[in-house]
């Protein structure tokens, strides 16, 4: 396929020299979306599927919930978390047909995000990168993604958030929220317009709620500036970003525990003595393999709990993170450029009560900490015009990361006093495991070129990159070091589209594209295994990649905006940790390239005006995706996988939405359906052919419900707004995975989905 592609594009050099189809970054709220009301604008002139989330969307949503929430309901997007705002880090998952997020790109203005994984290795979650109400927009393309996007794992799609600018007016607008579980947030946003054109805004938000089950906390400060200064015909933009989040952990449920124990069941964080009692009694019977130190306190367990793992003490995440970047764009004759440096700094621990480890002061219990910390800068570019018929676009992308990853343990004060709060960032551990400095380069480029050949536009393209990951022991520990690089020059992208009357378009693309290895002691990385393992791994292992095709119509009038396409994805050199042993204890593991996935599908989404202020709004993806290969681990044992349907893959999703708008009241009721998703590589729950590895579907309903109040003293009305998830409160399981996957058998690797949630809030702006 590859000496296909390099054909196909190198007789594209008989025509003139040419370029591009999509900028760099997602669409901020400029013109083309400000000036339509529509929710969600199709991609029109891509070749490739490609849909647009306004600012609108996101405004009738909870307050501060994740801005991943907001694309749910387009196509072939899969979103799930634990806790009402869909921001607790550990169980947020995303997926694009099929693809888990560590396969997805993610950009804010451009600047590369990263994985979004948990382990916080080269990026962060939006959530920690923009208050949610300064989002302009949000594009998804749900294909192989833009040649343009920074990021070097996109094998499914890019999901590109653009900030809004700055306002052309002086004012303020606030928020104040509260709801179920005591959930309170507060935003403010300053902005100020001087009549040179430049204009900024400060603003400030403020999340705070208990769990909804168990016991603790999950709260957020944030931070954000950005200033836009017009320079002549140039303009110099600046983002800053600050993030202090702090959350308390949901305990990992397999289907036994849910059917044993029920949905609210979680840690016993509100207990530190029943919690030490539980520690004292798995070391005296041998389940945590920790020393012995109370036998008065028995070998036999309370019910209901059957085991160690049932519950713990408590677990959490503290992330603190600085984003910021400066760009400037300038005309150059007929061409536009563009160039834009950021960085971003991230201290986080992620925390860990285990009772497999005794205190130095003989608590069978102690604190065990992921501990990290990322310095990372880079910059991005492109230059951009046409020339004749052809749209020409060429850009480039740097990027240095030094991540410093350490795994800690630190000290309970007595059987009486854990010594610290369950959000407190620990001090003086008494011993590090393993500690280790990486170092990754990043260079990426990509060349577009867009042809108008009457009613037909041909883009063809293509990105490379090199990505160079090197690991040095600080404290040495039973993970690898070394180098190890991912290099692929040429992915090529080839696509058409075609005006079809005076609102339709029809569209055709392949696209390939790699992700390169990424550089931890733990996780997917070629590190986070022994040095023997490693030295095997080198020359071996391939970075996945993917070919992508897919076709499809898009329609859009102004009153119907709608699209429908079909796709093939064949997904070459699948990477599969192989866990030495059960995934909190953190044993190595043994990646491996365990062979191809083949994903079909279809996907539909429609808009439509009903007049009087009504809109609906209806999307449905059908997805087929199945490994090709049975997988042989390193021992010559055979996981029969060959044919079974991927983990965490709904074959149907979706979702439908009735939603009202007047100078009065404004309102949406949406549905959002989900069928079964498997849990295990195999299918299997007792055996690797039962096929009863899987969590069932669930329909769930929100609701939102608005009123708008005019007022002398503000210059837009004062909206109050009412929010309720899970509107007829249906108990489900949410998030899969959260502790990986295994081949067969109930593991401990879901979260349970919110509750019926309730939030009231204010909006004003002055």
């Amino acid at each position: 396929m590859r000496r296909f592609a390099t054909v196909l594009l190198a007789a594209s050099a008989l025509m003139p020299i040419a370029a591009h189809a999509e900028a760099a970054e997602a669409p901020a709220a400029g013109a083309d979306i400000s000036a339509t009301d529509a929710i969600v604008v199709i991609g029109r002139g891509e070749a490739r599927q490609a849909q647009t989330i306004t600012a609108r969307d996101i405004a009738i949503m909870i307050p501060g919930v994740s801005p991943m929430k907001a694309i749910e309901a387009l196509p072939s997007v899969n979103f799930q978390s634990a806790d009402p705002f869909g921001s607790y880090e550990w169980a947020q998952r995303v997926s694009i047909r099929g693809f888990n997020q560590n396969q997805l790109g993610f950009t804010l203005d451009g600047v590369p995000l990263g994985d979004a994984s948990y382990g916080n290795l080269n990026g962060l979650h939006i959530s920690r990168a923009i208050i949610t109400d300064n989002l302009g927009a949000t594009r998804v393309s749900q294909g192989a993604g833009n040649l343009g996007a920074q990021a070097t794992n996109n094998l499914g799609g890019t999901v590109e958030f653009a900030s809004m600018d700055p306002a052309s007016r002086t004012g303020i607008d606030t928020a104040a929220t509260y709801g179920s579980w005591s959930a309170k947030r507060l935003f403010v946003r300053a902005n100020i317009a001087a009549d040179s054109g430049a204009r900024g805004f400060v603003a400030y938000a403020y999340q705070n709620t208990d769990k909804w089950k168990g016991y603790g906390q999950q709260r957020q400060h944030m931070v954000n500036a950005k200033g836009v200064l017009p320079l002549g015909g140039a303009e110099l933009t600046g983002y800053f970003s600050f993030s202090d989040r702090a959350e308390v952990d949901y305990q990992d449920m397999s289907l036994e525990m849910l059917g044993r124990l029920g949905y609210r069941w979680d840690n016993v964080s509100g207990d530190y003595a029943y919690a030490v009692r539980l520690a004292d009694i798995g070391a005296n019977n041998g389940y945590t393999g920790a020393v012995s130190t109370n036998p008065s306190a028995g070998t036999a367990w309370p019910s209901p709990i059957t085991n160690g793992d049932d519950a713990y003490y408590s677990g959490g995440g503290l992330r603190r993170d600085y984003l910021g970047y400066v760009g400037l764009k300038a005309p150059i004759g007929t061409f536009t450029a563009s160039i834009k440096g950021y960085y971003h700094a991230n201290n986080g621990r992620g925390l860990w009560w285990t009772p497999y480890v005794n205190s130095p002061n003989g608590v069978p219990m102690a604190l065990r900490t992921t501990e990290y910390a990322i310095k990372r800068g880079g910059a991005f570019g492109t230059i951009n015009g046409e020339i004749g018929a052809h749209k020409l676009e060429v850009g480039g992308w740097i990027e240095s990361n030094a991540f410093n990853q350490a795994r800690r343990f630190y000290a309970v004060a007595s059987r009486t006093d854990p010594g610290q709060g369950l959000l407190d960032w620990p001090s003086n551990p008494f011993y590090t495991q393993w500690e280790y400095a990486f170092h990754t380069d990043t260079f990426q480029y990509h060349v577009e070129d867009s042809i108008r050949l009457g009613g037909v536009t041909v883009n063809l393209g293509w990105k490379g990159f090199q990505v160079i990951n090197r690991s040095a022991p600080i404290v040495q520990g039973s993970q690898a070091t070394g180098r190890i690089s991912s290099t692929d020059w040429f992915q090529p992208h080839v696509g058409l589209t075609y005006k079809v009357g005076a609102h339709g378009e029809a569209f055709a693309s392949f696209s390939q594209s790699t992700r390169a290895f990424v550089a931890a002691a733990t996780g997917s990385s070629p590190f986070a295994t022994t040095q023997a393992g490693f030295a095997y791994l080198q020359g071996r292992l391939k970075p996945e990649n993917s070919d992508t095709y897919e076709a499809g119509y898009r329609f859009a009038d102004g009153r119907l905006n709608g699209t429908v396409g079909a796709y093939l994805v064949n997904f070459h050199n699948r990477l599969l940790g192989l866990s030495t042993g059960a995934g909190i204890i953190g044993n190595p593991t043994v990646l491996q390239n365990v062979g191809s996935v083949r994903s079909m599908g279809i996907e539909a989404l429609l808009s439509a005006k009903l007049g009087g202020g009504f809109t609906a709004t209806g999307s449905y993806a059908y997805n087929d995706s199945t490994y090709r290969n049975n997988v042989v681990t390193s021992t010559g044992a055979v996981i029969a996988t060959a044919g079974k349907t991927t983990v965490d893959t709904p074959r149907h999703t979706a979702r439908a939405e009735m939603a009202y708008d007047s100078t009065t009241w404004f309102g949406r009721i949406a549905g959002n359906y989900m069928s079964k998703r498997y849990f295990t590589y195999t299918n299997g729950l007792r055996s690797d052919s039962d096929g009863l590895g899987y969590v069932g579907g669930r329909l769930l309903i929100d609701l939102a419900l608005g009123y708008k109040v005019a007022t002398n003293f503000t210059p837009k009305p004062i909206e109050l707004q009412l929010n309720i998830a899970n509107l007829f409160d249906r108990q489900y399981i949410a998030s899969i995975g959260t502790n990986g996957f295994g081949s067969v058998g109930d593991n401990q690797t879901m979260m349970v989905g919110t509750p019926r949630t309730i939030m009231a809030s204010v909006k004003a702006g002055f």
